[in-house]
């Protein structure tokens, strides 16, 4: 298998494996047409702290394992209810549900297109835990 992996496909892989990890409400946005920030934001919602932490360990072991990258950053506020990994083309939101009500990511960039779960899952199907 190849470490080499455009940002459309590291994207759903990475929302494959948070679906593989019972993460809620995954959203793929590709806001590269409305940002320079990176091509994708991928978004998540987990039902406590800890369920928090797992999925952005997870992420991070996954995308090191299968294309051996690591996040150039990684951020997460003091209580631990909303990381962040910054892959530079793609940038992974793990957010406590209160969080992802409050800051309602996807309002805020209404503009960018939204990636299908129909779509990621098929771009993503090799990856799946559970095909």
């Amino acid at each position: 298998m190849t470490n080499e992996i455009d940002s459309h496909k590291l994207a759903c892989v990475v929302a494959r494996i948070l679906d593989d990890k019972l993460g809620k409400e995954i959203s793929i946005l590709n806001i590269g047409n409305v940002s320079s920030l990176a091509d994708y934001f991928v978004i998540v919602t987990g039902d406590s702290t800890p369920q928090v932490k797992a999925l952005m360990e997870a992420v991070k072991d996954s995308i090191k394992k299968l294309f051996n990258r690591t996040p150039l950053r990684m951020e997460n506020d003091a209580k631990n209810r909303w990381n962040l990994l910054d892959y530079g083309d793609v940038v992974v939101h793990i957010l406590h549900k209160e969080e992802r009500q409050t800051y309602a990511i996807e309002k805020f960039w209404s503009n960018a297109f939204s990636i299908s779960e129909d779509e990621w899952k098929e771009v993503s199907k090799e990856y799946g835990t559970y095909n």
